[in-house]
């Protein structure tokens, strides 16, 4: 087999160590030398100084946890570096059970057997940390939320029935009452706004029973949601710097429907703005794990599931999905209909999600905003596909046609 890169190495990261191989060709079979260097900062720059010494060009590293990410920080402006899926690497077939990950790396990257992984720039990394982030402070913001709703049920505090957001205006005075010891119903509805129920009704549901253990966990459930609310905010606020660079490119994507700004920033910070990375639209998908996988033998397809992975921006755009297909007369709208008539809600839903992130392939690639094809692109295109097959079954048979446009 041919030689692509022929002064390549391979690096098999750990937490506290790193194997490196320098794989050298020459004329008859290639010299490789294997040593291991600590993960600390002298000791990557041992590593780097370590590989220039063999002039090494190309350096492959398998994607394990987040420990790769030092290594490549360090080794990013000495060497083109390659992130290797190690599910990829695990499929490539010769390998003999006595050579190490980093000479098996080695030898993959000479022959130009690994398929890089998609790496952001350092500026995307830091946006995608604080997308991340805020996205588990939310979701943990929202269970302490869910578990003072289980300790008003449990002292028999119907409130939840009566008011739908508990850390409200209304909701956090009542809470805030029942912390400080007040239980006569009188008193907790004066300090409720504007609901639906009745006066009788709110007196009914806040007749419990709260004990102290219920006030100690109320308080501390809210204490939580305080120091969320806070870290929240201030990592909205260093989003907001972060994402000067690419703030036409997150304008661009909310003028998608369905895209909030909160959207457009999470899929700028999972994907980035460069999609010369992605060859097609498609590429962009299959790496998001919204395309349906091809498990096909003997003509018979087994699953069409969806790969697992790519959580993060998946759960986003299906998040924004469901928002886009209520605008009406749109085309998202249309096609969630028609789809989910044959294949059902799931299915379609995943189907709109993964045509938005074709859209803002298209999007963030040409520069250009959200075109709604509306709501009657489908029949335009059934019509189109209808005449087609007319015509071509009246050629067969021995005629002539020209179509004009009624």
């Amino acid at each position: 087999m041919d030689v692509i890169y022929p002064r390549c190495a391979g690096l098999d990261v750990h937490k506290q160590t790193v194997v490196a191989c320098a794989r050298i060709a020459g004329a008859g079979a290639p010299r490789q030398e294997v040593r291991t260097f600590e993960t600390t900062t002298s000791g990557l720059l041992a590593l780097a100084d370590w590989l220039e010494s063999f002039g090494v060009e190309q350096v492959a590293m398998e994607a394990t946890g987040v420990y790769w990410k030092p290594v490549w920080h360090v080794l990013e402006g000495y060497f083109e570096l390659i992130l290797a899926n190690a599910a990829h690497v695990k499929n490539v077939p010769g390998r003999k059970t006595d050579v190490n990950d980093a000479t098996w790396l080695a030898d993959l990257l000479a022959h130009g057997l690994i398929r890089a992984s998609f790496v952001p720039p350092a500026a995307v990394q830091e946006l995608r940390t604080l997308t991340r982030t805020r996205k588990q402070f939310v979701r943990e913001r929202a269970s302490h939320v869910q578990r003072i709703e289980k300790l008003l049920e449990d002292a028999n505090i119907k409130l939840t029935s009566l008011i739908s957001d508990i850390t409200g205006k209304s909701g956090r005075a009542v809470l805030q009452a029942l912390i400080d010891g007040q239980t006569d119903p009188e008193r907790l509805v004066a300090r409720i706004g504007r609901v639906k129920a009745t006066r009788a009704e709110l007196l009914e549901a806040l007749r419990g029973r709260v004990s102290p253990h219920h006030r100690f966990m109320l308080k501390l459930h809210l204490a939580h949601i305080d120091a969320l609310d806070q870290a929240i905010a201030a990592i909205e606020t260093e989003v907001g710097l972060g994402l000067e660079p690419f703030r036409q490119a997150a304008r661009l994507l909310s003028t998608m429907p369905g895209i909030s700004t909160i959207s457009a920033n999470v899929i700028v910070a999972e994907i980035g703005v460069d999609m010369s990375r992605f060859a097609t639209a498609g590429h962009l998908l299959s790496w998001a794990c919204l395309c349906p996988r091809n498990d096909e033998s003997a003509g018979k397809r087994r699953s069409t599931r969806l790969r697992r992975g790519g959580n993060w921006l998946k759960t986003t755009l299906v998040q924004a999905a469901w928002a886009a297909v209520k605008v009406k007369n749109s085309y998202l709208q249309a096609q969630f209909q028609r789809l989910r008539a044959r294949r059902g809600t799931k299915k379609a839903i995943v189907a709109v999600a993964a045509s938005m992130l074709t859209a803002a392939w298209h999007m963030l690639r040409n520069g250009t905003e959200w075109q709604d094809l509306g709501a009657a692109h489908f029949d335009r295109a059934d019509a189109r596909k209808t005449a087609n097959r007319l015509i071509r079954r009246l050629e067969q048979i021995g005629y002539q046609i020209t179509a004009v446009p009624a």
